[in-house]
């Protein structure tokens, strides 16, 4: 139940609520955005970043948290593994086992690779993954009146023009298929009664083309890639995160070195090819903000790909989704799937005025969000001193007929009933929450890993780890079409290289022993190792929920 203080604010929602159901805000213009943009979105804080001291990306602008894991040294000293003693050897290895890992798994097989010559390497248990965590939907232009033309300008766009079109043209071309593929698996999407999905908008887009299993998508998705990955027999190393790649005599990538983070033990895995399919950084924390990331999500597939010469991109973006849980306490930064906007949901400040429309794209709306929180003094204060913004959850019902809510939006009704807050008759109480890494690990069309001399031999990436796809802002529902379309991708191209490519017989760490000899040339302390593999939450480290905005 909502404190006293809190109802007062309560009552002014509910008295504007008619009136706002006849109109919504308009949407912002270019010049709009880009001033709210610039004055609140945390991107935008100089304060905040550093350039890059060492490596193929030198001299590139990212979150201070990020230049500190770059600017690292290894967990072990590179003659310490004997790199002789092979204790799994295989044709694909995929570190990652999350949505991306798995549909790269699947489609390595679908492409004529054995299930025994694939292995997947995971953090923690197969399916801990944000893939498990995404509740809005995914993306496809599937529809009579859209196509992926259309849904490629709105990423491009969304993007602020900074994606690497080869990459959207793959993403939204091969979204149609993927959701035939999932059909065909057993995926529930949500359809009406004679068959058609469901689709809607989502903040950005031109078309409704967000199809989901209620507030479960990712979560529904995940099943059945990862029952299928188990019924053809794919092997899976769980709680056993890489921390290093292996390199051979001709500097392709020949494996991974990776821990067991329940036996201390390190294993050396030799593979004909490598897929890095490890997500993003949410654990990171940038700028203290809570997040939404699952335990794993600390960069570290990142890390491990620099230091054998990838190149990075768009790292000094950060997506921050503008619905996460402001109260209660409890669940602070949690996700409040933007589904909850597209279903008529509306965000209003603590006198219940509407000051943005619903679905502008993430950056925009969360900058505003923050704007009227510690601009305009109009947010809402809980007990503990965080601030936020009433997101009008009942108009869904109001707009939709009664039972909405439990029908399409389930994993919501159920995370705020625990507390006695009952969205269908209250508002919920939202901020901005750290949620996506838009960029990370380049890549081109065919999913292969970039240096600055062309492609690294034997390495992809799918999923959130790689970067370019979605320029400076990712749209909703892109995300796991991400991990759909270059798992698929990159499953293909790595089993066709791994039909042609030899086993390597010399292994070495070179490449982290160069690395090594760059961060001392730098005069960089070994006062700091990556990859971080879990976050540190104790003593001084418990994240604190006063979030120093200004």
């Amino acid at each position: 139940m909502y404190p006293k203080e809190m109802q007062k604010s309560i009552k002014k929602v509910e008295a504007t609520r008619e009136e706002r159901l006849k109109k919504l805000p308009e949407r912002m213009n270019e010049k709009e955005r880009d001033e709210v943009l610039k004055k609140w979105h945390p991107d935008y804080k100089p304060e905040a970043k550093r350039k890059i001291k060492i490596g193929a990306s030198k001299g590139s602008i990212v979150p201070h948290e990020v230049a500190d894991l770059i600017e690292a040294y290894p967990l072990f000293e590179p003659d310490e593994i004997d790199l002789s003693q092979i204790d799994y050897d295989t044709d694909i290895l995929i570190i990652g086992g999350g949505g991306a890992g798995t549909t790269a798994a699947l489609f390595a097989y679908y492409s004529g690779i054995k299930p025994e010559d694939i292995l997947i390497a995971t953090k923690l248990r197969h399916g801990d993954a944000n893939t498990m965590m995404a509740q809005g939907g995914i993306q496809a232009a599937d529809k009579e009146n859209d196509s992926p033309v259309i849904h490629y300008l709105d990423v491009i766009g969304g993007g602020h023009y900074a994606n690497k079109p080869e990459l959207v043209a793959q993403l939204v071309m091969n979204a149609p298929e993927i959701i035939k593929w999932h059909e065909e698996l057993g995926v529930m999407y949500d359809k009406k009664e004679d068959g058609e999905m469901i689709t809607i908008h989502g903040g950005g887009t031109s078309r409704k083309r967000m199809h989901s299993a209620k507030d479960y998508t990712g979560m529904e998705i995940m099943r059945v890639i990862r029952d299928e990955a188990r019924n053809v027999g794919i092997k899976v190393l769980e709680f056993s995160p890489a921390i290093e790649l292996i390199k051979d005599d001709e500097d392709k990538v020949a494996g991974a070195v990776l821990y067991n983070l329940e036996t201390e033990q390190y294993y050396v895995v030799r593979a004909k090819t490598t897929i890095l399919a490890t997500g993003g950084f949410g654990r990171l924390h940038i700028q203290g903000f809570p997040t939404t990331n699952h335990y794993g999500a600390t960069f570290d597939g990142a890390v491990i790909a620099y230091r054998a010469g990838a190149k990075l991109r768009d790292m000094d973006s950060v997506q921050y989704h503008p619905t996460g849980v402001a109260y209660p306490e409890q669940i602070v930064g949690l996700l409040v799937t933007e589904k909850v906007r597209g279903l008529g949901g509306q965000p209003v400040n603590a006198d219940g005025e509407q000051f943005v429309h619903p679905l502008e794209p993430r950056d925009v709306e969360a900058a505003s969000f923050i704007r009227e929180c510690y601009g305009r003094n109009k947010g809402v204060v809980t007990p503990t001193g965080m601030r936020g913004v009433w997101l009008d959850s009942p108009l869904i019902e109001m707009i939709h007929g009664e039972g909405t809510i439990e029908k399409r939006l389930g994993a919501m009704f159920r995370m705020f009933k625990r507390f006695d807050i009952d969205m269908r008759y209250e508002p919920i109480l939202v901020f901005p929450t750290l949620h996506y890494q838009n960029g990370g690990v380049e890549i081109n069309e065919n999913a292969q890993v970039l240096s600055k001399n062309g492609v690294i031999k034997g390495l992809f990436a799918a999923g959130e780890v790689e970067g370019g796809v979605h320029g400076k802002n990712r749209l909703m529902g892109n995300s796991l079409l991400d991990t759909q379309v270059f798992g698929k991708i990159a499953g293909i191209n790595a089993g066709k290289y791994a039909k042609k490519a030899k086993k390597s017989k010399k292994l070495n760490l070179k490449h982290v022993e160069s690395y090594i000899n760059e961060l001392e040339k730098a005069k960089i302390k070994e006062e700091r190792k990556a990859p971080l593999l879990l976050p540190d939450y104790r003593e001084k480290n418990v994240l604190s929920r006063a979030i120093d905005i200004l």
